[in-house]
């Protein structure tokens, strides 16, 4: 799934897209915004790296962080609400994971949470990319956020 063919798809639904990203940095976001004419459809992306980010910028619970941890599926699903609640987006993606090196027995190096929010209808998933190392871990992040934001515009 590529950055344009999600632009497009967006473009003619009348769509407009958010991101929250934890593990790679704005890298959802500068992937979309690297296509030109991506401002049609690109509010904002939210880059919230620490625990205080994901609380202060996108109302990310301290209960939900303590009780779950930050990788974890419903710190996602409030990232992505977060998000369409801080923007004029329409739906969002937001990701949070370990992308190495590192991680622990719990929650290993390549565990990524994943959550898409549009109208009405949060998903949220996990993915264990597995320790592919930090650089393909990040990419392949991207590219499942996108496909799962192009799924969900369906």
């Amino acid at each position: 799934m590529s950055a344009a063919a999600l632009i497009d798809a967006a473009r003619v639904r009348g769509a407009t897209l958010a991101t929250a990203e934890s593990c790679t940095g704005g890298l959802i976001a500068g992937e979309i915004t690297a296509v030109a004419g991506s401002s049609d459809v690109f509010d904002r992306g939210f880059v919230t790296y620490s625990n205080a980010a994901k609380r202060e910028m996108l109302g990310v619970d301290a209960a939900t962080l303590d009780r779950h941890g930050a990788v974890s599926e419903e710190v996602a699903r409030e990232m992505a609400e977060g998000a369409l609640a801080r923007s004029d987006a329409t739906h969002a993606v937001a990701v949070t994971g370990i992308a190495g090196p590192g991680g622990s027995e719990h929650k290993p190096e390549g565990r990524v949470c994943f959550a898409w929010a549009g109208p009405g209808a949060t998903a949220a998933e996990t993915v264990e990319f597995g320790a592919i190392g930090r650089t393909e871990v990040r990419r392949a992040t991207v590219a499942h956020a996108l496909a799962g934001l192009h799924a969900a515009l369906r």
